[in-house]
């Protein structure tokens, strides 16, 4: 391990619409979205306009009126990001990938065949671009997180290298939204306080933060942005949780309406978790609430068991009563604008071990019983006829006749972190 800037971040720039200029030149150097009524990615040509991914189409179209929607090519994104990783892995075995297009990577081991840091990330990003086509920004620092802010500042198509004698230097003059894990609702509450800058932050103190902001945020931001992150490359670590997450404009939480979002959610995760023989504990579900005139808010709940869940019916259930318990405890808020599922605490699955019957009516739905098993063997089947003849082959009713969600499966499938 190098105590330099041995760890590199690499982020393909405005992925998905670059892989759609590049399969077809005539859309480089024009503003486009991939979607349609649903921004799900933009270029930076379209960027410039305020053009973001998210926002509906009609409002993109009137902040931009040349914008150019194209459809995605799903496979295409996969298998160009697979092969970046590649060029990566050429570079060093110790490769952390934490999205389809971003993946950290500790070169300290490389240097003696391939040169400093700053001259390995150069090669990685000639050869993305020379072999593939792509844009790529990569940051180069000692840790994990002044790696990933370095790629940021780099963006679009860039280099830079934090220098581990001017890494304050470097990071406290930044914006805090560039620090890991402060969105923007969290931005709104520190601009609220005066705190613009990272550098401000770390002045702001750790009590002071975790007052403001709660336990453990307020801390993970104070150690972040007084530059404290001992976490290392994980390369080929198992994923912690695996989730889903569905936004849909202002609406009405109906009962059909968070059933529907929510099994399509749990659709896609317990399908997930079923694939890589996994299964989970704990089920959380978070509710973002829109509120007119006001910055929204989001709420979680959470459930864990000592029985490991991967039947679709069972998540959908449990994330229900969730769900409807946030609502409950929110009556003052009439719309939300996203619902979200996450199951943690995993477990290996690889079969199903069959339960006595037992006499509380709670566990009549565990998997082993026989509703559970039931259901297992119904989701089985469902994921082998989609192996074969695709996902929209078969599926629960519910989920295959809803409307409410708009965004194409395949995105949000690699949107999702790998188990």
């Amino acid at each position: 391990m190098g105590v330099g800037p041995h760890i590199l971040h690499a982020d393909l720039d405005a992925f998905y619409a670059s892989v759609e200029q590049l399969l077809d030149p005539s859309l480089r150097g024009r503003p486009i979205a991939v979607g349609g009524s649903v921004v799900l990615a933009a270029s930076y040509e379209a960027k410039r306009f305020g053009v973001q991914g998210g926002m509906s189409g009609r409002q993109a179209k009137q902040r931009c009126p040349d914008l150019v929607f194209v459809g995605g090519h799903f496979r295409e994104y996969q298998r160009l990001a697979d092969r970046v990783m590649e060029v990566l892995s050429d570079h060093t075995p110790h490769v952390e990938r934490i999205s389809i297009d971003e993946a950290f990577c500790d070169v300290g081991g490389s240097v003696h065949l391939f040169g400093p840091p700053g001259v390995i990330a150069a090669r990685i990003r000639a050869r993305v671009r020379d072999e593939i086509g792509l844009p790529i920004s990569v940051g180069a620092a000692r840790t994990k997180h002044l790696a990933k802010i370095a790629s940021q500042v780099a963006k679009p198509d860039g280099l830079v290298v934090v220098d581990p004698d001017r890494e304050l230097e470097f990071l406290h003059p930044l914006p805090v939204g560039l620090v890991w894990g402060v969105g923007p609702v969290t931005e709104r509450t520190l601009a609220d306080r005066g705190i613009h800058t990272i550098g401000q932050l770390a002045a702001t103190g750790d009590e002071a933060l975790q007052r403001l902001l709660g336990t453990a945020i307020g801390s993970k931001v104070f150690a972040l942005a007084a530059n404290d992150d001992a976490r290392r490359v994980e390369s080929g670590a198992r994923a912690r949780s695996v989730g889903a997450q569905s936004a849909f404009g202002r609406r009405e939480p109906t009962p059909d309406l968070v059933r529907s979002v929510l099994g399509h959610l749990a659709d896609r995760v317990a399908g997930r978790l079923r694939a890589k023989q996994r299964a989970g504990r704990t089920v959380t579900v978070r509710v973002r609430f829109a509120a007119r005139g006001r910055p929204s808010t989001a709420v979680t709940r959470s459930s864990t068991s000592d029985a490991a869940i991967a039947t679709t019916l069972t998540l959908t259930e449990v994330a229900e009563r969730l769900v409807h318990r946030a609502l409950a405890d929110h009556p003052e808020c009439r719309e939300i604008s996203l619902l979200a599922i996450s199951v943690s605490n995993l477990v290996d699955q690889p079969v199903l071990q069959l339960e006595l019957p037992v006499d509380a009516h709670d566990h009549e739905l565990r998997p082993g019983s026989r509703v559970g098993s039931a259901r297992w063997a119904v989701d089985t089947q469902i994921d082998a006829i989609r192996r074969k003849f695709g996902r929209s082959a078969v599926g629960y009713t519910s989920t295959a006749l809803s409307d409410a969600v708009s965004v194409p499966d395949e995105f949000r499938e690699l949107a999702e972190h790998e188990l």
